[in-house]
């Protein structure tokens, strides 16, 4: 559901951390091809289990590895699609194409320009000129931010074009045909000028690089904790593309290419066959796996051993969806946002753990790649590439991460008098109709109801969703009931400024989401 309103920056800085997750999302989907492919093709897998050496078995994992290997070839023009697409309130559709179409005129202006000033480089100079091949095309090597700026530019463009009317006699070109025109007309100048100004980003970016790469086990620590910190705002997801996608994350020589990012240089390597790179593992998985796997599971097991003996039975349910959605895939949101926004206290020590959980697994050696945490990367990525991951400690880490989280939540939720659920206060809980508390325990949605408190339709300017949470721009942020959202369900709501709201739901997001559409 969208109006047409001008979208304020911190929606669209919001928004870009959201259209990142299209791609990654993909990127990491893919990364479970390629690292199964990868680990039953492996010579220890072959003299482990001998069978695994047949050829048409064989000839699965090699197309299993080809097939991973995809979205790393082709991340660049995905990030060019995909922000103009998540971005854009209509249209889409057109967004995207455009997105394409300014990405790959984008490479021939530089092409063009590099031609010109006598700048192209010989194929076997490549790298050290900063140089690569895009589709067939010679251009800089600009990686994922490359992309990026193209589909800011495009969104820009579809938003300010995609009404836009001529004269009759061109009429025909109006509309929403009018945007990959303008498209290609602006990224070819845009082009041009790159060559002139991309020195200026790759020094800053590789600034950026250096001084975590100079922070030695502390840079991993600093990551993993910023992460945290930026997630109640919904802008994580930026950091972690710097790290994962451009020279920040680190860059290395791999089959004479030069590969920038940390996710890019793990799946690279394992795409070739080639020992993982602990300095690239240090920002993904492994240092997630204490805190994800362990910790977070033992704070909701304090929740529930601190809630009222009448009430366990009702959040029961809560507690083992949220426990299932942090251990299998990641998503910690549906156990983080029960805490967030009742202790600080408890989210720094959050937020410090996890940066600890990123530091210790780069100490102690380990080499868990891949982007989710859970106990499928454990598994495909740690036990199933072999005792060189080291994927034992994580196991060892993990015992002492459920220890502290347990006892510091207990201790914390039961001397502050922390309303977790299942502890509120009786004259609290009769606040709540029976239809909203099946709703806040069985983890069942009212979007009517949702709707009304949120300003009703008059309110809602704008309606998306990430993984977890309904992100909306309203008129009006005051209208917003936050109290009746949360009896109704939600974890929290997060206003980011007068017309920013983001309410966080959980894994059901999207089903909330589509209801609320149909209303609307």
């Amino acid at each position: 559901m969208q109006k047409g309103k001008k979208a304020s920056y911190m929606e669209i800085f919001q928004g870009l951390g959201k259209t990142f997750m299209l791609p990654v999302a993909l990127l990491a989907f893919m990364g479970l091809f390629l690292g199964i492919g990868s680990a039953f093709s492996a010579e220890s897998a072959i003299d482990a289990f001998p069978f695994l050496g047949a050829e048409w078995l064989q000839v699965i994992f090699r197309f299993m590895s080809t097939i991973g290997g995809f979205a790393f070839s082709y991340l660049p023009v995905m990030f060019a699609m995909a922000i103009p697409l998540g971005l854009a309130r209509k249209e889409k559709g057109v967004a995207a194409f455009s997105g394409f179409v300014g990405y790959v005129v984008m490479q021939l202006s530089i092409n063009f320009y590099l031609q010109q000033t006598n700048q192209l480089a010989e194929s076997a100079q490549l790298r050290e000129s900063g140089q690569e091949m895009v589709f067939g095309i010679q251009t800089l090597s600009m990686g994922v931010l490359g992309g990026i700026i193209a589909g800011l530019i495009v969104y820009q463009l579809h938003t300010r074009f995609y009404q836009f009317q001529l004269p009759d006699s061109f009429a025909f070109f109006s509309g929403t045909r009018f945007v990959p025109i303008i498209t290609s007309v602006t990224l070819a100048i845009v082009g041009v000028m790159i060559p002139i100004i991309w020195p200026i980003f790759a020094m800053a970016i590789t600034g950026i690089g250096h001084l975590i790469q100079r922070s030695g086990p502390f840079g991993p620590f600093l990551f993993g904790a910023g992460e945290r910190l930026l997630l109640p705002f919904g802008l994580h997801h930026i950091l972690v593309s710097m790290i994962r996608f451009t020279e920040a994350g680190g860059s290395q020589l791999i089959d004479g290419q030069q590969v920038f990012g940390a996710l890019n240089i793990f799946y690279s390597e394992l795409q070739h066959g080639l020992s993982i790179s602990p300095n690239a593992t240090a920002f993904l998985s492994q240092g997630k796996m204490p805190t994800f796997m362990f910790g977070l599971p033992a704070a909701a097991l304090a929740m529930y051993r601190t809630a009222k003996p009448s009430n366990r039975p009702m959040i029961k349910g809560l507690l083992i969806s949220g426990v299932i959605a942090t251990f299998v895939t990641g998503i910690t949101e549906p156990i983080e946002f029960l805490f967030l926004f009742l202790s600080p206290l408890l989210w720094i020590f959050h937020v410090i753990m996890t940066g600890a959980g990123f530091m210790l697994m780069s100490l102690l050696g380990v080499t868990i790649g891949n982007t989710d945490g859970g106990i499928l990367d454990f598994i495909i990525f740690g036990v199933m590439q072999g005792s060189y991951t080291k994927w034992w400690m994580v196991l060892l880490v993990g015992v002492v991460w459920f220890a502290v989280y347990y006892f510091v939540f207990k201790t914390v939720i039961l001397r502050k008098n922390l309303k977790t659920p299942g502890r509120e206060d009786l004259t609290a809980e009769a606040e709540y109709t029976e239809t909203e508390m099946a709703h806040r325990v069985k983890g069942g949605f009212d979007a009517e109801e949702i709707l009304r408190a949120l300003g009703g339709t008059a309110n809602i300017t704008s309606l998306d969703n990430c993984i977890t949470r309904l992100r909306l721009v309203v008129n009006d942020g005051s209208l917003v009931d936050d109290n009746r959202l949360k009896k109704l369900g939600a974890l929290g709501v997060i206003h980011l400024d007068k017309t920013n709201v983001q309410v966080i739901i959980g894994t059901k997001v999207t089903t909330v989401r589509n209801q609320l559409d149909a209303i609307l």
